[in-house]
């Protein structure tokens, strides 16, 4: 439902329904979606688009004038302060605050763990309100910082050599919940303006982007990619719908030029998700002839690479200036060869993609049904790509000893026993002080 539909739904959207049918690995997959309502009966704001609160408050009572000002209001103290509470709104009257108090909430997803790499990656476990995990990672680099973001709890996709697609799909995450992250981000990172500081609103033009959107400059996370745990395009409407405020000039007014939205192939979603978001777009391909795409990544026998191919040359906005990223992993003995390169190369002219290729060399996994190409032959599949005039860098691999790497998002609580979640909250705290 588009948001402008959403503004008289909005206040029974976490009512719990039966489940119903969602995409899957070949066929529909029966699966639970909505959260459950919150005990205390308050409507969660996060998530919600301005136009969409203003309805809301006009329904709980304000003339159409006070609803329209208290939710710019409250919209700006959300995505532009990023507080988390009404009291903190220093420009609402403190008679109108207990008001909202009572009425709504302005959440975040809870942080069960959070763990720091050696190499500078951070990773949080976190829980929605009714209970479920699902995980984020930051990571840091020298000219930018990259935020992955999970759109569902879980995976319904089973690609082979990803440790997230062992996990059975619980449920797609909200928009307040997507949005969250990228929330739970600044706070950690200390990003949000401090008082008497001004904020993007407030900035000169001369940080503005061309698209409208605010450049990031100064800031730690400058980039966001739709890479965590799910598959986005599975659930399109509420991940529209999160960055559509991520990339607001008046919410989180980050530029879509710096937002990836990752697929493994939802061929049927791929135009909407140019038309309707317009973010850039990065395919999982990982093989390039349907035997081993059809083994590692089971939505191609729905969706082949052909068809694919062809929905990534159609994928509006694709350019020179911003191509489409091809995710390959490198896989010993199996989709790896000198001939693959040549065939990766043949498909990717043979469609005229701006393409770029990004090499990743397989994270292992206790139980995975594979191995890392060698070094050597990771080095010669990107010379050849690149004799070519494409590009194929190798991506170093992140985060690794706190399985963050790219497949090992997996919900740590399914690995950690209740003594051992319970010390690494004893060391959060002791860190703390």
């Amino acid at each position: 439902m588009p948001i402008s539909e959403t503004s008289k739904a909005a206040p029974d959207a976490n009512v719990s329904i039966a489940p119903m049918a969602i995409p899957g690995l070949i066929d529909p997959v029966p699966v639970a979606r909505d959260i459950t309502a919150r005990a205390d009966g308050r409507i969660d704001l996060l998530g919600l688009p301005r136009l969409t609160i203003a309805d809301m408050f006009a329904e709980a009572g304000l003339d159409a004038k006070a609803a329209k000002l208290r939710a710019k209001q409250v919209y700006h103290w959300l995505y532009h302060r990023g507080v988390t509470s009404f009291d903190a709104m220093t420009d609402i009257a403190k008679t109108m605050r207990p008001w909202l108090a009572e009425r709504y909430v302005i959440g975040r997803p809870e942080i069960v763990v959070s763990q720091h790499s050696e190499d500078g990656t951070r990773k949080w476990l976190l829980r929605t309100d009714d209970g479920h995990e699902f995980e984020m990672v930051f990571i840091p680099d020298e000219a930018r910082g990259t935020l992955c973001v999970s759109s569902q709890v879980g995976c319904t996709l089973n690609c082979r050599f990803c440790h997230t697609g062992t996990m059975r799909l619980v449920r797609n995450l909200t928009p307040g919940e997507i949005v969250g992250q990228v929330m739970l981000a600044r706070d950690a990172l200390g990003e949000w303006p401090k008082a008497g500081q001004p904020d993007l609103a407030e900035l000169t033009d001369e940080l503005v982007d061309d698209d409208g959107g605010y450049s990031p400059d100064g800031r730690l996370l400058t980039n966001i990619v739709m890479m965590g745990m799910g598959e986005p395009l599975y659930n399109f409407d509420n991940v529209r719908d999160a960055l559509r405020l991520v990339m607001d000039g008046a919410g989180l007014a980050l530029s879509k030029r710096r937002i990836t939205l990752s697929t493994s192939g939802v061929v049927p979603m791929m135009a909407r998700a140019g038309a309707e978001i317009g973010v850039n777009l990065a395919v999982s391909l990982h093989a390039v002839s349907k035997e081993v795409r059809d083994e590692i990544v089971p939505i191609n026998r729905k969706y082949g690479i052909d068809e694919l191919l062809a929905a990534c040359a159609a994928y509006p906005g694709a350019s020179n200036a911003r191509r489409i990223t091809f995710e390959y992993v490198m896989l010993k003995d199996k989709n790896d060869s000198d001939a693959d390169a040549r065939e990766l190369i043949r498909l990717i002219k043979h469609y005229r993609l701006p393409a770029k290729v990004n090499l990743i060399p397989f994270n292992p996994w206790p139980g995975a049904a594979y191995e890392c190409s060698a070094p050597d032959r990771i080095r010669r599949f990107s010379e050849i790509v690149f004799e070519a005039g494409i590009s194929a860098p190798i991506r170093t691999p992140r985060g690794r000893d706190i399985d963050a790497a790219c497949g090992q998002l997996k919900t740590a609580a399914t690995k950690m026993t209740r003594a051992e979640l319970d010390r690494l909250a004893d060391e959060k705290q002791a860190a703390l002080g």
